[in-house]
């Protein structure tokens, strides 16, 4: 017997193909008198608050777009042209005139052309591309893109993030963010949970030199807790706080920590004069910064490293511990009814006393000193002001006691963190790309603030010098008579016949 032919039998041969009749056509006719209304409202709802989201983020363009075409209704194409053309050419002689109150002005604008032209075109693509979307069961998870404030120098670019994402894995992108929207730099900065804020920054506010301001006149206006040294990159005043705190700033040679030692002591000089604050110095380099002005210091500044710096130190170390004594079961910290003098110590190459010092028992007296000051001082009344240019930690081995530290211009990005803490380089923190052509220029972190901030010190001069030491002393000093011509040549950088 062959094998049998296998054949495909129709079960039904008789029965006609049914089409496929939409879901809707099965349903009930009070069903469909129902749900056709509920679905005309809820179309009406979804565009009425797509229109809304609309206006509540582009108030301005909406309103321009709608005068425009009221007025091209009653005017003419005519007259729409030539009013824009007036109002351009307005705008700009007023940009140029007052650029600030027409930013003022203008600012709210500019914020909304800069979301819509430049965030919102390209904000799907780049987050697929930078990896920070996510795809669940075939649905796109996407951060949605919030509101944008531009203030020029910089976008701050809102971001609500996917439901697990951390901080974490936009810093680690913040770099592709940045050349994606075409800015030199982007900063990550947490709002509140699920929230960021991006800092696109697109030029230097701090490029330019900021100049001393006028010395204080009355001692009640200084506050030890907000120092103005400086200004911010946002503008404000730098405010920098000595009470209860100490201070350690890191910079290479030439990246401006005198004008920060001098700034500070510049907004103290009211109470050094009354003799509310009295400062201490030492400066293992013979003199070439505190020597500057050594008449604030009184006779309390030593020019070396040796054996009477290390007995300044343990003076103070002292007095730490008697302080302590005294205010035990009184205060809990120093205020000026104490009728003590707040104490600042300033340590310009603080490696030279308690590293680099050939001698190991005063190195290591030097270390005890200022590890007693540094843990045991702010109660009591006493700062320390710790410059240096090597943040290792064999070099300083209690950076902790620091408070508040400050980063100026370094050799490598490592020595951020070792200066800054963990993790503030993907935060923003660049110290170690300070242009050499901006002295001053910082990136700070204070305890209790997670987010590290970047700032420029006043400008000090020589002539600044002079009127602080006028101020302190009250006799007057023109340190251009006291130098001979050829030192005077050599300061001002001109050529010496």
């Amino acid at each position: 017997m062959g094998a049998r032919e296998s054949r495909w039998v129709d079960p039904a041969p008789l029965e006609i193909a049914r089409p496929r009749l939409p879901w809707w056509t099965l349903l009930p006719g009070w069903v469909k008198l129902v749900c056709l209304p509920v679905a005309v409202v809820w179309v009406l709802a979804w565009l009425l608050a797509l229109l809304g989201r609309v206006v509540w983020r582009y108030p301005l363009l909406v309103l321009a777009a709608v005068v425009t075409a009221w007025f091209d209704m009653i005017a003419g194409h005519w007259a729409v042209g030539g009013t824009v053309a007036g109002l351009t050419v307005g705008l700009v002689v007023w940009w140029r005139v007052h650029p600030d109150s027409f930013w003022r002005i203008a600012g709210p604008a500019r914020s909304e052309i800069r979301q819509l032209a430049v965030y919102s075109a390209d904000w799907r693509s780049v987050m697929r591309l930078s990896d920070l979307v996510k795809l669940v069961r075939g649905k796109e998870h996407r951060p949605k893109l919030g509101r944008v404030r531009s203030e020029g120098w910089r976008d701050r670019v809102r971001v609500r993030m996917v439901k697990g994402q951390a901080p974490e894995q936009w810093e680690a992108h913040a770099s592709g963010l940045a050349h994606a929207f075409k800015a030199s730099s982007c900063r990550v900065r947490v709002r509140k949970p699920g929230r960021l804020e991006l800092d696109f920054v697109h030029r230097d506010p701090l490029q330019r030199p900021i100049p001393a301001p006028a010395l204080a006149d009355d001692a009640a206006g200084v506050d030890l807790k907000r120092l103005p040294v400086g200004r911010t990159e946002t503008g404000k005043l730098w405010r920098l706080r000595l009470l209860a705190r100490h201070l350690l700033v890191v910079g290479v040679s030439g990246a401006g920590k005198g004008s920060l030692l001098w700034a500070i002591v510049r907004a103290l000089a009211p109470m050094i004069r009354t003799g509310q604050v009295r400062l201490y110095g030492i400066d293992p380099k013979g003199g070439m910064e505190l020597g500057q002005a050594p008449e604030v210091f009184g006779n309390r500044v030593v020019f070396d490293n040796g054996p009477d710096a290390v007995a300044l130190l343990e003076d103070i170390a002292t007095e730490v511990k008697t302080r302590a004594s005294r205010y035990r079961g009184w205060l809990r910290s120093w205020s000026p009814s104490t009728g003590d003098p707040f104490l600042l110590l300033v340590v310009d190459e603080l490696a030279d006393v308690i590293a680099y010092q050939p001698d190991k028992t005063l190195r290591e007296r030097a270390t005890r000193a200022v590890q007693t000051i540094t843990s045991q001082g702010r109660a009591p009344g006493v700062c320390v002001l710790g410059l240096l240019q090597d943040p290792r930690k064999e070099v300083v081995g209690f950076r902790h006691l620091f408070t508040t530290r400050i980063a100026m211009r370094l050799d490598e990005k490592q020595q951020v963190d070792m200066v800054l803490g963990d993790g503030v380089r993907e935060r923003g923190a660049t110290a170690h790309e300070i242009s050499e052509q901006t002295p001053g220029v910082a990136w700070a972190k204070e305890d209790g603030r997670r987010e590290p901030f970047r700032a420029r010190a006043f400008h000090v001069t020589d002539d600044d010098l002079d009127e602080l030491v006028t101020t302190v002393t009250g006799v007057p000093t023109h340190r251009a008579q006291v130098l001979s011509f050829p030192e005077r040549g050599e300061r001002d950088g001109g050529a010496v016949a």
